[in-house]
């Protein structure tokens, strides 16, 4: 299994490793900095090099349960020793996208009692759908005014990991309508923003809320009954 380094620390932009397997799709190697998309978070991109070449990587993603880089180029033999280096811009932003995702749940959830029914990210924007009965464009800019305000607060992030069993425990940790988290994950890796929010999440974030900056509401819809959606976008 590839030993997966953004899970720990996201701010980690590059890594020797050495090519484990060769596949038609891509690369896996032994450790990585790439994200693996999942949880409506895409997969990095960025570069693989070694002595004599270097690929483009287009997407990360899990193959047969392997972190596989999807890589443009002629590949490496397996056993090459490389450096894999993210695009750490499209990351950063990414990082802040899903970070301003979390605050805007946990202002939702504290403040309406709405739980999240699916959502999704690019760097710099993404949506979220709640279940709520009713939406407008003047509760947007409630919630909009409510998020910045949580987010100019400077909560610190941090990551953890608990036990399966301690983590299902807490029923403020899973925020969805429907637990997604697969019965083969233990322990949980758990997302901690100061004292406004905690849920159990794989992805990448920032390490204050301040890092974030200003967050617009631009548009709510209605999906359906009982599922809203908001859309936000970053400020530069």
């Amino acid at each position: 299994m590839t030993e997966q380094l953004a899970a720990r620390d996201a701010y980690l932009r590059e890594t020797t490793a050495t090519v484990a397997e060769v596949r038609e799709r891509g690369l896996v190697l032994d450790r990585t900095v790439f994200y693996a998309r999942g949880g409506g978070q895409p997969g990095d991109t960025g570069t693989i090099t070694w002595d004599g070449g270097s690929v483009a990587v287009t997407d990360t993603f899990r193959d047969g349960g392997e972190v596989l880089h999807a890589c443009e180029g002629a590949l490496p033999a397996a056993g090459t020793p490389v450096t894999a280096a993210i695009d750490w811009e499209r990351r950063h932003l990414l990082m802040r996208t899903h970070t301003a995702l979390h605050v805007l749940s946990a202002v939702v959830w504290r403040d309406f009692d709405a739980k999240v029914t699916g959502g999704n990210m690019e760097p710099g924007r993404a949506r979220m759908d709640f279940e709520l009965e009713n939406i407008s464009v003047e509760f947007g800019r409630q919630v909009e005014e409510r998020l910045n305000a949580a987010l100019a607060e400077g909560h610190e992030v941090s990551v953890r990991f608990l036990p399966r069993a301690e983590a299902l425990a807490d029923p403020d940790l899973i925020r969805t309508k429907v637990n997604l988290i697969p019965a083969s994950v233990d322990p949980i890796r758990v997302i901690d923003i100061g004292t406004i929010d905690r849920q159990a999440d794989g992805g990448t974030h920032v390490a204050s809320t301040l890092e974030v900056g200003p967050v617009r509401v631009t548009k709510t819809e209605s999906k359906g009954k009982g599922n809203k959606r908001m859309r936000i976008e970053l400020g530069g």
